[in-house]
């Protein structure tokens, strides 16, 4: 897609990642190409700029990491495929609300859901996709969360669960919510490898968020 850059980079700790956000959003100009980073973390709970730390119940040794994203408090780890989005959304030719921009990512993460025959959906008032039907209906299986600067440049960005060790999310109240029920793909019956739905979800997010919007 023009004009944005899709970036895998790997494994890498959450710490590295966060400082290399800040830096390439501290550095681009008005004709930097957005970039989509696609991110696997090794164990991590990381806090919003609203975040209360009692919602980390217990660590049990998994580093307790402060942002600036928006948000409370949630889990990264192994199997979880982590999209960031270093966007301009007052780029010529595609200005976007941040409405619009938050909307886009959800649907991205639906559509990604229904290539697997999965079934997702928002819910008003607490950002993310969760199942929409099944015994699993209501459980959480993607989270959101952004930095939108006054100059309408973003980072941070989503993390949809695919096959991941779900007992760290029980280790604390997921997005501020006590025994909000968290669900990976793999719990759904869908075995996919974490590559194959990076690629999926880059493509969806590329599809709704490249859109020409405004003058």
């Amino acid at each position: 897609m023009a004009g944005t850059l899709v970036v895998a980079r790997g494994i890498e700790p959450y710490e590295q990642t966060f400082s290399a956000m800040r830096a390439f959003t501290d550095a681009r100009t008005a004709t930097t190409d957005d970039q989509l980073w696609l991110v696997e973390h090794p164990p991590v709970f990381t806090l919003g700029l609203g975040a209360d730390p009692s919602h980390v119940l217990d660590a049990r040794g998994i580093p307790v990491v402060q942002t600036d994203r928006g948000g409370e408090v949630t889990y990264h780890g192994p199997g979880q495929s982590v999209a960031y989005l270093l966007f301009d959304l007052r780029r010529a030719g595609r200005r976007l609300l941040p409405r619009e921009f938050v909307q886009g990512i959800e649907q991205a993460v639906i559509d990604t859901l229904a290539a697997y025959n999965l079934s997702g959906e928002r819910k008003t008032g607490a950002p993310g996709i969760y199942v929409a039907d099944g015994k699993w209906r209501g459980a959480k299986i993607a989270a959101l969360g952004l930095k939108i600067r006054a100059s309408g440049c973003t980072y941070h960005g989503v993390a949809l669960n695919v096959a991941m060790d779900l007992r760290p999310f029980s280790w604390i109240n997921p997005c501020g919510y006590a025994g909000l029920a968290t669900v990976d793909m793999k719990t759904l019956g869908i075995d996919a490898p974490l590559a194959d739905v990076q690629r999926a979800l880059a493509h969806h997010l590329e599809q709704q968020l490249t859109c020409s919007h405004g003058p």
